[in-house]
């Protein structure tokens, strides 16, 4: 059996990892039974884990966690620092106002956590995406007020994209706070769900990727990042399968855009892989596999990777023990478990 490496010289932090408040949770359970809110993807997912059944018990019970049971699940999964944010859809299947109004009791509240535990805990701001004038705002104001890292946005708000400038002042403040948005997946939205759902494949199996990988290339070439250069966005699961297409979506891209073909695509100032490599970090989540983690390494770079578990929805405490032992130099592992993490995040 591998075993995980004692005192490594690292910290291991997870970057990708899951919190909801119970206040959010009820509301899940209520859409569920009342059936107000017209989100096919999210009643195929919560139906299942606002039931009884064991799994769903188990995952709520840690997903709520701010405490013991989060910090004994890192401790015996070996993972040191965690940084939490609200999980998929968060307040996203809500109307703008009662969203803004979730997100701002829900960094409190995770900020509150934080503080509890310090060396163990950080987070990122969550903010209502199609309330134009408080997204902005709130996310400043979890950067600058609440000492969170960075905002997280789960996908598609009720099948909506953000490749509309009109919602881009969230992104002109992240890259005036120097923070990173995480895009985290949602179930694929009503426009694309029907062919994922009748197989079972609209949550993590295939759906979840697919459905964000459209998210981040449709932000892509909008012109998003040659509006805000500095602007990075990070993608969990080693990056929703965009690292394993850069040719591809390079070759057909410049030539779409410059055909007129499709009035949204238009040409940008640098190749589509240009932005994936320089406007994007990924993580492992998910992925307790160092074959993909390390083609990620490769075709984007070293500096760009870090360590994520996507805790609770994949728990899995053997995974480090696993990514120890990857086959690369010890400054590269390092930097995928701590040093990526740290700058990206400014984890002190």
């Amino acid at each position: 059996m591998t075993e995980r490496t004692q005192n490594p010289p690292y910290k291991r932090i997870a970057t990708e990892e899951a919190w909801l408040p119970e206040d959010i949770l009820k509301l899940y359970r209520k859409e569920i039974r009342e059936k107000n809110i017209g989100e096919p993807g999210f009643h195929s997912l919560w139906g299942f884990y606002s039931g009884d059944n064991e799994i769903a018990q188990a995952q709520n019970r840690r997903i709520v966690s701010l405490g013991d049971t989060r910090l004994a699940d890192m401790d015996a999964a070996g993972v040191d620092i965690a940084v939490l944010a609200l999980s998929s859809p968060g307040v996203q299947i809500f109307d703008p106002a009662t969203a803004h109004s979730l997100a701002v009791s829900a960094n409190d509240e995770l900020a509150e956590g934080i503080a509890r535990h310090p060396d163990r805990f950080t987070g990122l701001a969550a903010f209502s995406p199609l309330d134009e004038v408080n997204a902005a705002k709130e996310l400043e104001r979890g950067v600058t007020k609440l000492g969170l890292k960075g905002g997280i946005l789960n996908s598609h708000t009720l099948g909506t994209y953000l490749d509309d400038e009109k919602y881009w002042g969230v992104f002109e403040a992240a890259e005036a706070l120097g923070v990173p948005i995480y895009l985290h997946p949602n179930t694929p939205s009503p426009q694309m769900l029907d062919p994922f759902l009748k197989r079972g494949l609209d949550a993590a199996v295939y759906g979840f990727s697919c459905e964000t990988g459209l998210h981040a290339l449709r932000l892509l070439v909008s012109g998003l990042f040659d509006r805000f250069p500095k602007l990075q966005i990070v993608l969990g699961h080693t990056g929703e399968a965009l690292p394993f297409w850069l040719y591809r979506i390079d070759f057909m891209h410049t030539r779409l855009s410059r055909s007129n073909r499709y009035e949204g695509a238009k040409p940008l100032n640098r190749k589509a892989s240009e932005y994936l490599r320089e406007n994007f970090y990924y993580t492992s989540s998910g992925v307790g596999d160092p074959k993909p983690i390390m083609y990620v390494q490769d075709v984007i770079g070293a500096d760009r990777v870090m360590y994520a578990m996507d805790y609770p929805w994949q728990y899995v405490p053997e995974e480090t023990a696993l990514l120890d032992n990857m086959p690369v130099e010890p400054a590269v592992l390092k930097a995928f478990y701590e040093d990526n993490a740290r700058r990206v995040f400014n984890i002190k």
